[in-house]
């Protein structure tokens, strides 16, 4: 599975930016899209996840300001990012999990940088 990420850039806090993934290749079987993101200095960390079916898990952190979708005909998942914060800064990466094969692709990478 190859999963290409878009949508990072530069924005004020308060702001919004919309994240797309688009995955491709061995695309079947793939259960569970999501993002992670990863702050200098800081480890990897979970930020929401979204099943085949379209049940969704979100950080602490950010529920009630992201919102995770997936369009299953498109092999798309997106993250929707809203009220974003200075803390929100981070490198953006999409996953795909397949349950069959217990694997996990990631994706290369987006920046989001909200300053304050």
């Amino acid at each position: 599975v190859q999963l290409q990420a878009s949508g990072g850039g530069l924005v004020q806090a308060g702001g919004s930016l919309r994240l797309s993934c688009l995955a491709s290749g061995r695309i079947f079987s793939i259960n569970v899209m999501g993002w992670y993101r990863q702050a200098p200095g800081k480890e990897r960390e979970l930020v929401a996840t979204i099943t085949t079916g379209g049940r969704t898990n979100y950080a602490d952190s950010v529920k009630g300001r992201f919102t995770i979708s997936r369009d299953n005909a498109k092999n798309t998942v997106y993250l929707q990012m809203n009220s974003l914060k200075p803390e929100d800064t981070a490198v953006y990466y999409c996953v795909a999990d397949k349950i069959i094969t217990s694997s996990r692709s990631w994706g290369q990478g987006t920046l989001v940088t909200v300053s304050s």
